[in-house]
C-alpha cells in the first residue's frame, strides 16, 4: 500500500464482495479464471465518465475472448449525487449496455482500499492480482483526439507476457464524492 494512498505497482488487489446491478454479488474469487482483471472506479453522472462508456464497452468486447475481465465499480455518495443510486445504476447499465459487471460500493470501502480519487480511474491487475498499471484509459476525453491508448496498450504488454510499458499515468475526471 502506499503510504499516500493506494496501490503501488504489483501490489496485490483488495478483495471486495459488492452488488451488482445484475442482482448478483461480486469478489475477486468470481474473476478467478481471468488472466487480468480491471477495475474501473467510475459512476453515471460524470461527463468523464460518459465520455469513455462506449470505449470501456469496446474494450470489454475486444478482450473477453482473450481472458481479460472488466469490473466497474461507482463509490459515490448518493446522497450528494443522486444520480449515482443504485436505482439509476442499474438503468444507466441497461441503457448504455454494458458488457462487465456494474458495482455499487456504497460504504465506500472498496474505493479507499484502492485508492482512486477520479472516475473514471483504472486499475490492471495479472493472473496473481498485482496491480500492473494504474491510472488513466487514454489522454483524452474526445476520442478523436485520442494518441496514447494506455489501458489497452497495458492489457497488450501483459497479453504478451511483457512488462507495461507505462506502469502509471495521472487518471483524470471528475472527483470522487465522498461522504461527509
Amino acid at each position: 500500500m502506499n503510504p499516500a494512498g493506494g496501490l503501488r505497482i504489483r501490489d496485490p488487489a483488495p478483495d471486495f464482495k459488492l452488488p451488482g446491478v445484475d442482482g448478483n454479488s461480486y469478489s475477486l474469487a468470481d474473476f478467478s479464471d481471468k488472466k487480468m482483471l480491471v477495475i474501473m472506479f467510475t459512476c453515471n453522472h460524470c461527463p468523464y465518465v460518459q465520455a469513455y462508456e462506449e470505449r470501456l464497452v469496446a474494450i470489454q468486447q475486444d478482450y473477453r475472448d482473450r481472458g481479460v475481465a472488466l469490473v466497474a465499480i461507482n463509490s459515490n455518495d448518493d446522497q450528494r449525487i443522486p444520480e449515482d443510486s443504485f436505482e439509476n445504476m442499474i438503468e444507466r447499465a441497461k441503457v448504455k449496455e454494458y458488457n462487465f459487471p456494474y458495482l455499487r460500493d456504497k460504504d465506500q470501502t472498496v474505493v479507499t482500499a484502492y485508492g482512486a480519487r477520479v472516475t473514471p480511474e483504472v486499475y490492471v491487475f495479472d493472473s496473481e492480482r498485482r496491480l500492473r498499471y494504474h491510472g488513466r484509459v487514454d489522454d483524452s476525453r474526445d476520442p478523436q483526439k485520442v494518441m496514447k491508448h494506455d489501458l489497452r496498450n497495458a492489457i497488450e504488454a501483459l497479453l504478451r507476457g511483457e512488462a507495461v510499458p507505462v506502469a502509471e499515468t495521472a487518471a483524470f475526471g471528475c472527483t470522487v464524492k465522498w461522504h461527509s
